[in-house]
């Protein structure tokens, strides 16, 4: 039997009977209640801040799968925004919307978001790299002269950007972040992200996997910082095989880097409309999530 075109089945886009909160690029936010959101991934793919026609199958649900895995893990480390995974537990579905969302969703409290993206990076490596190059610095940040392309950093830095809703993120100083979400509270935002990342990293290392960097997002519930979005993800995050990791040059990679990379070839502008990606490109990215996703939770959707 011939395999179906893998993008046939991709879920590119929602419609359900619920109020729509935001559709981003990823995912798609609905109303569930007054202290609620559902959370839903699709299989759409973004890169340079467009996204691509045709989408991933099943990304989402590797995306969702693996941020519930972190969320339950790093629980204790900050509060977050998780109810449940469980299209069980949404009220408002038919069956058949069941079905379509299972493994993708995640029903939320909400959360009063802050806008400022918490990067950790702890290697030399993407925008941080040609930084570097350019002012011996990332984001502000002054480093030892002589660091090399890809080569972890003698410690992990905090760069946060501003939260864009379409466009490029901008990278911002820390300063400028206190102006935004208030002195104290980014002192809080800043040691909660470096605490997830070096957990996530050290979580990782143990199981093949560099975590080279990665962005978080959070929000204030109830008057606490709480972790919402998603974590530690393929999306969110760049991911190396640590058994092939040589500093000095570009790394191999478990996210869309794969795709940044074949994008890189073609003509095209970086403004959409997106080029579509190829049946082999959309495979092989989809195989890199998902041995990501089985290296670090031990299965894989």
């Amino acid at each position: 039997m011939s395999r179906p075109s893998p993008n046939t089945q991709a879920v590119l886009s929602t419609s359900l009977n619920l109020p729509v909160y935001h559709k981003g690029k990823v995912r798609d936010l609905y109303h569930v209640d007054d202290d609620h959101l559902l959370i839903v991934a699709t299989d759409r793919i973004s890169a340079f801040d467009a996204v691509m026609p045709n989408g991933v199958p099943g990304k989402g649900v590797i995306l969702t799968q693996m941020s519930l895995f972190w969320f339950d893990l790093m629980a204790d480390i900050v509060s977050n925004h998780l109810v449940s995974g469980d299209v069980e537990d949404v009220d408002g579905l038919t069956s058949d919307e069941k079905q379509l969302l299972k493994g993708r969703i995640m029903l939320a409290r909400k959360a009063d978001r802050l806008d400022a993206e918490c990067v950790a990076r702890g290697y030399m490596a993407g925008s941080g790299w040609k930084d570097y190059q350019n002012t011996c610095e990332i984001c502000g940040v002054p480093l030892p002269e002589g660091l090399t392309e890809s080569e972890r950093l003698p410690e992990v830095i905090f760069t946060p950007a501003t939260k864009a809703d379409s466009g490029h993120d901008e990278n911002i100083p820390f300063e400028t972040m206190s102006e935004i979400v208030g002195d104290e509270r980014a002192v809080e935002m800043r040691s909660a992200t470096l605490d997830l990342y070096e957990t996530g990293r050290s979580f990782a290392e143990k199981r093949g996997i560099i975590i080279a960097d990665t962005k978080f997002e959070f929000g204030v519930i109830d008057g606490e910082l709480a972790l919402i979005d998603e974590v530690l993800s393929p999306d969110s995050s760049r991911f190396w095989p640590a058994d092939e990791y040589e500093p000095g040059r570009p790394q191999a990679s478990f996210d869309k880097q794969f795709v940044r990379d074949y994008l890189e070839t073609l003509s095209w502008d970086k403004n959409p409309p997106a080029p579509s990606l190829p049946d082999e490109i959309v495979e092989k990215t989809l195989g890199k999530y998902r041995e990501a996703q089985m290296m670090l939770t031990g299965s894989h959707s």
